[in-house]
């Protein structure tokens, strides 16, 4: 490696950002113009940079996409579902690189008919996503939605399966999401602010008329809020949502009158969330009412849906949360969380049944998979662990026989489940509270701090990483690295309150919960500070940057994916997407106490003059969550002040947003990079 190459040195123009008496200095506050060539050079720069920094490792890049690649079918196909009479099917085929979507009438055998072919539609476009299909009752049409962008900026267009042809109607700036109304004729969708993008307008689009004539039947005029359209399962109703993060309202319309007024099913109260499923001539209610915290379900007649009719189902318990329910016409099932595992529980409407499902492991995830017939007699659910690759599984209720599927093939020959160990720990943090980590990694490794490992974890918007299977991950393991994902405070593993103590002005609580994990992994000889290595991406990217200014020794590496660094000025701007609607996570910065604890852990607002880990931090120019100039602004500030030559990198993806790539292998790539860059940093290269 040349020892001579430049990091880029980004300008400083200084802007100085008052608020409650406060100022900050913010140097690189132009990295926001996104047109300006100034920036895009700088970027380039920082590509070229990263690019040259890790060209001794290009070969072992290439290894490791091929080794990675190589372990996923190519020419896979989906379990079929059954909707409505035909059978629906996702086929890849090998060296394309999206999905082809085919369906095939009443039976297996009939001959297939191909609905889209995301190879030929990708074609012209360095990025392509296929938002959703949404098949019209009669079968005939579908309303499809595409983003060519990465803004998450859908365009719905409808094709007429029949003919072929796809019609001239093109709605733009959509969630994506479309929803047909009885008739085959009607459409109801969700339109974009073009500015925030958040979800704030439903419209009613009628076929053959132009999308100029279409009907706007709610505006969900606050901005804390995102609106969504939906049918219910029972196909009897349209259902608009609206939800913030602590706060949801529904509003109901029969589905066989599309013109007809939306009625409000239960209005919106403060932290008030629920959500509704339909049966027979009943509404089933998953909320938080009355001090519910981990959730109950509820019933109501489906006149009379105001929640001082709602009964209790099952009512609240303090030790299980109930994360999703499944109605079929002889069964219920109940997803629900117990000392952070999954389970599923199966109630039969006559009361005779109520039992588990049985699982026998602490390191496994199973959820309810695609159930749309209601007069099934099977469940059809997902499993997977840390050393088991994804299984979808049909269990049936009358014979209480399971039949697996599909069990997802690893390639390369090379992977045998026994070669490999999981096992949950639980590290003791400094309140006292136990946090639990899922680890896994090759059977025979020895405990004496030499092992290098990587600590996962994201901690936000109670959203629960649950401890799942990943072939890519094997070129790590089978490398001598430990995988541990650690289930911090302010994701929802424990159960609501698990997050309720990880938001807000307990937000702390998630940093300094993985730094205690981080210790405990030391202490216990899994690891050691030379070789332990941490990734999170998006807020899980806040979370990087907050520990590294807090416990930087504590890390030789850090990957930082998307990182939300600048929080305070993210969460005072609010024409930047999603800010509006996030002032129930971090806070609202207008109020000076939510200010003030905000700037105190913001990571771009606290890098110091100090010694910090090898870093590399990803990003993409068209990212609609984190804006890409965050992660820019926090490298360029890093490179100014860190007292080190450890690497710091920065790679940005000129044509990607959030999500990266949109080829089926093309986002190996970038997995690639991060892997070369610790193995890298451990010294091994092949």
């Amino acid at each position: 490696m040349k020892k001579d190459i430049q990091a880029p040195v980004a300008k400083q123009i200084a802007k100085t950002l008052q608020i409650h008496n406060d100022s900050r200095v913010d140097n690189y506050y132009w990295l926001n113009e996104r047109e300006n060539p100034e920036v895009v050079s700088y970027l380039n720069a920082e590509n070229d940079y990263t690019k040259s920094m890790m060209a001794h490792t290009e070969e072992f890049q290439k290894q490791l996409f091929e080794e990675m690649k190589g372990r996923i079918k190519e020419d896979d196909t989906s379990v079929p579902y059954k909707l409505n009479g035909y059978w629906y099917v996702t086929r890849f085929e090998t060296g394309k690189d999206y999905p082809i979507y085919l369906r095939k009438k009443e039976t297996l055998e009939a001959p297939e008919e191909i609905i889209f072919d995301c190879n030929i539609l990708a074609k012209d476009h360095s990025y392509f996503n296929l938002g959703s299909i949404a098949i019209s009752p009669d079968n005939k049409m579908a309303a499809f939605s595409t983003d060519t962008v990465s803004r998450r900026q859908y365009n719905i267009q409808i094709k007429n399966l029949e003919t072929g042809e796809i019609l001239e109607d093109k709605i733009i700036n959509t969630t994506g999401r479309a929803t047909w109304a009885n008739d085959n004729k009607t459409l109801f969708y969700s339109r974009k602010d073009e500015v925030t993008l958040r979800s704030h307008k439903i419209f009613k689009h009628r076929l053959g008329e132009s999308v100029e004539q279409d009907k706007e039947v709610f505006f969900e005029t606050d901005e804390t809020f995102n609106t969504f359209v939906y049918k219910t399962k029972s196909k009897k109703y349209i259902v608009i949502g609206s939800s913030s993060t602590l706060t949801t309202e529904y509003r109901i319309l029969n589905a066989d009158t599309p013109d007809g007024d939306f009625k409000i099913f239960q209005e919106r109260t403060q932290d008030l969330e629920y959500s509704i499923a339909h049966y027979k001539n009943s509404f089933y209610i998953i909320s938080n009412a009355n001090g519910a915290q981990n959730f109950k379900l509820s019933k109501t007649n489906e006149d009379n849906t105001e929640l001082e009719h709602w009964e209790d189902v099952l009512p609240h318990r303090a030790e299980v949360l109930i994360e999703d329910i499944e109605i079929f016409k002889d069964y219920l099932v109940v997803n629900e969380r117990e000392n952070g595992l999954n389970k599923l529980r199966i109630i039969s409407w006559n009361g005779d049944e109520d039992y588990y499902l049985p699982f026998n492991s602490e390191t496994y995830t199973t959820y309810i998979g695609n159930n749309p017939d209601f007069n099934s007699n099977e469940l059809r659910y997902a499993y997977n662990s840390l050393t088991s690759p994804s299984s979808v599984i049909d269990y049936n209720f009358k014979t209480k026989t399971s039949e697996i599927k599909k069990e997802q093939e690893v390639l390369g020959g090379q992977f045998k489940k026994e070669n490999y160990e999981s096992k949950r720990i639980w590290a003791t943090a400094r309140d006292g509270v136990k946090v639990p980590m899922s680890l896994v990694y090759k059977k025979g490794i020895k405990l004496d701090g030499n092992n290098p490992l990587l600590q996962y974890a994201y901690g936000s918007y109670g959203s629960t990483i649950d401890p799942s299977f990943s072939s890519i991950r094997l070129s790590l393991l089978d490398r001598g690295f430990i995988y541990a994902i650690a289930h911090i405070r302010g994701g929802e593993y424990l159960g609501r309150h698990w997050y309720e103590n990880g938001k807000l002005l307990t937000k702390k609580n998630t940093f300094t919960d993985f730094i205690d994990c981080s210790k405990h992994l030391i202490e216990q000889k899994y690891t050691s500070e030379k070789h332990l290595y941490a990734y999170g991406g998006s807020a899980g990217g806040l979370l990087m940057g907050a520990v590294i200014n807090m416990n930087p020794e504590l890390y030789n590496g850090v990957l930082a994916a998307v990182p939300f660094v600048d929080v305070v000025t993210t969460m005072l701007d609010d024409t930047i997407p999603l800010t509006t609607g996030e002032y129930d996570e971090w806070g609202n910065p207008n109020n000076a106490e939510y200010y003030f604890y905000m700037k105190s852990y913001s990571p771009y607002d606290n890098v110091q003059s100090k010694a910090y880990p090898n870093m590399l931090v990803t990003t993409g120019l068209h990212d609609s969550q984190v804006q890409y100039w965050e992660p820019a602004k926090w490298v360029a500030k890093l490179r100014e002040l860190k007292t080190d030559n450890n690497k710091l990198l920065l790679h940005t993806d000129m044509d990607a947003g959030h999500g990266g790539a949109s080829g089926r292998f093309e986002s190996l790539k970038e997995v690639a990079l991060e892997y070369a860059f610790l193995l890298d940093l451990e010294g091994i290269h092949g």
